[in-house]
């Protein structure tokens, strides 16, 4: 999948213009999506030397995305001819209705059936999470 991701409230906590503390889980989940061959796209309002701040403080962090605030690399946005949306399978970002449901749970909810050896990183941090599969999603939809 293609997998756009916001930076401020999702990745770290939200400090804009600043970059606040990391969110828990959230290096160890996007390196073991990549790792399952999903293309990560950093999606933010940040631009500049502060989105190249976010940019390289995710590279500090084992995560260099597919593309940046584009559906692709090689993009060159046309207000003429291109929507801003991107061309993407899935959206994370605190902004969501219901809110930041945190890292733990959108391992589990992408990867019902992942738990072997191979991702036994997340898998050791996962179990140590006090949170169950989308509960904030089942208590919006009650």
């Amino acid at each position: 999948m293609k997998i756009a991701i916001d930076f401020d409230g999702t990745i770290v906590e939200h400090r804009y213009p600043e970059i606040g503390e990391e969110k828990l889980f959230a290096f160890e989940t996007l390196k073991q999506l990549q790792k399952l061959g999903h293309l990560l796209i950093l999606w933010t309002f940040r631009h500049g030397q502060e989105l190249d701040e976010a940019v390289e403080y995710c590279k500090k962090n084992g995560v260099e995305f597919y593309a940046v605030n584009k559906s692709y690399p090689e993009e060159v946005f046309d207000p003429k001819t291109m929507s801003r949306k991107l061309d993407v399978d899935l959206f994370i970002d605190d902004r969501n209705i219901g809110g930041f449901m945190g890292w733990s749970e959108i391992w589990q909810l992408l990867n019902p059936n992942v738990i072997d050896s191979e991702y036994s990183e997340i898998s050791d941090l996962l179990s140590r999470s006090n949170r169950s599969v989308g509960s904030r999603l089942k208590k919006l939809f009650k």
